[in-house]
């Protein structure tokens, strides 16, 4: 009896040992994988998986989405040419150096404006087989020459189609056929945790590829050299400095978006990237193909998001919508009624989420149309008309005065908008907005923000009417100015006599 329960026990041991060796040694095909056990449970997989179609390893083909799309991506190369000051302490008298040490001006020339050349490089992408390629603006902006290289060394001469600095997009041209090219997808099917390549040029390595993540969509940045409008798909896909303009590729081999910038407390890639959208970079590439510029609906206002504390004080029930912080006098949304307070809800019928999404709807819509807003007034809901006008072509950029006849300022041509953006009553002219420290603009005492209205008794209202004026001068010749100076509410008109630098 004794014997028979020790065979027994034995025996059922080396039965557990068996069938355990058996479990760990199946074939794995008897055995889904997390993978295939978020196929039969659809109810977890739409929480886990980003996107319907990547639902196995094998369609994480890095391998046939990289080669498909390498000979698409291009080496963009953007030649400029640049002024910079230089400081010469030698330039007329050995003595200049002392000069400069003892009273802060030397006696010679000093500081002069020279010009470099200098390159910048970047990605792009072919969108087409006749050679339209798309990329960053601030690759290209400014440039008097741009070349491209593809994977298999081909060099082209692009021209630039046109350029919206507003969503740092470029659109250029080669001459070509046939050429290898990528398909512009739809971004808003994107999800968060979806895999995605990025293809680029990073630190003149030509034609890298990284994946990562989705890790953000609608991203929005504040501060300086950030685009005006933002829609940003954030991703942890390795970009850096030459990533610029190339495509983020989603699993599915098409562009979902145009690597633009990373942030980064280094320079270097700590796994933030950003990518403008596809769904807001068609219809800019549209326009500049058939217009070579961007046009958009202008309101004139500055809104804010609705926080808790607007939901309280201006009595409404939700955070959506935009608070109305300040209406821009002349402009169609104080010829509609808007006021500051108001609450902006609905454009056209169709709810606003929040300022950026006013920003955007309204930028969409043909200038010279009437729209209906829906506001919200004390705490009531009201309905405004409205035409909307066209905004400005172009960001306002100012203009060195002739270096070859150098008297130190950089001007810009008024508007009604920089008018009211200051609230100056001078609505024409040029306004100053540099004087160079020592120049002769400097000595007679012009400054910032002062406004040139008249050259030699003539009116003057662009740029290249002053450079005639200044050209037509003889060196060590006499020009004289009528300025305009609007300073705490107080408008002052003088002249000025500057003399043509020998």
């Amino acid at each position: 009896m004794k014997k028979t329960l020790i065979i027994a026990t034995i025996s059922f041991f080396l039965g557990m040992v068996i069938a355990g060796l058996i479990f760990i040694y199946s074939p794995e095909k008897n055995y889904p994988d997390n993978l295939a056990v978020a196929q039969q449970a659809p109810a977890l997989s739409s929480n886990l998986y980003a996107s319907p179609s990547v639902q196995t390893r094998e369609d994480l083909d890095f391998v046939t989405i990289a080669e498909k799309a390498a000979p698409a991506c291009v080496s963009v190369i953007a030649e400029r040419v640049e002024t910079r000051t230089v400081r010469s302490f030698f330039d007329d008298s050995p003595f200049d150096f002392w000069d400069r040490f003892f009273f802060g001006e030397p006696r010679g020339r000093g500081d002069r404006e020279q010009e470099f050349r200098s390159t910048s490089q970047g990605t792009g992408f072919f969108i087409s087989q006749d050679g339209y390629i798309v990329t960053n603006n601030h690759i290209v902006e400014g440039a008097i020459k741009v070349d491209i290289i593809s994977l298999n060394g081909d060099e082209y001469e692009a021209n630039v189609v046109g350029t919206d600095p507003r969503t740092d997009l470029a659109l250029l041209k080669v001459k070509g056929k046939n050429l290898p090219y990528l398909e512009l997808g739809d971004s808003s099917n994107l999800k968060v945790g979806e895999w995605v390549l990025a293809v680029g040029n990073p630190l003149g390595l030509s034609h890298t590829v990284t994946a990562g993540i989705v890790s953000a969509k609608g991203r929005q940045l504040a501060g300086g050299g950030v685009p005006d409008y933002q829609d940003f798909i954030q991703t942890d896909a390795s970009i850096n400095r030459g990533n610029s303009g190339g495509p983020l590729i989603n699993m599915q081999g098409v562009v979902v978006g145009i690597n633009s910038m990373i942030i980064s407390p280094s320079g270097g890639n700590i796994g933030i990237g950003l990518a403008i959208p596809t769904s807001l970079a068609k219809g800019v590439i549209e326009q500049l193909e058939e217009k070579g510029r961007v046009v958009r609906g202008y309101l004139g206002v500055s809104i804010y998001p609705v926080t808790e504390d607007y939901v309280k004080l201006l009595n409404l029930k939700t955070k959506e919508g935009a608070v109305v912080n300040t209406v821009e006098p002349g402009t169609p949304a104080e010829k509609a009624g808007l006021k500051p307070y108001d609450v902006i809800i609905a454009l056209d019928g169709e709810p606003i989420k929040d300022n950026n999404d006013v920003r955007f709807k309204i930028a969409e819509i043909e200038p010279g149309t009437e729209a209906e807003l829906t506001i919200i007034r004390d705490g009531k809901e009201e309905k405004l008309k409205v035409k909307i006008s066209e905004l400005d072509t172009e960001p306002e950029t100012s203009q060195k005065v002739s270096p070859e006849k150098d008297l130190g300022i950089t001007v810009q041509e008024m508007t009604e908008r920089i008018a009211r953006r200051y609230g100056f009553k001078t609505e024409e002219g040029l306004i100053i907005t540099e004087v160079k420290q020592y120049s002769e603009a400097y000595r007679k005492g012009l400054e910032k923000y002062d406004i040139i209205i008249e050259v030699n008794r003539k009116s003057v209202r662009r740029v290249n009417e002053l450079e005639k004026e200044i050209k037509n001068t003889d060196p060590g010749d006499p020009i004289m100015f009528r300025i305009v100076r609007e300073r705490n509410g107080q408008v002052q008109e003088s002249i000025a006599i500057l003399r043509i630098p020998e």
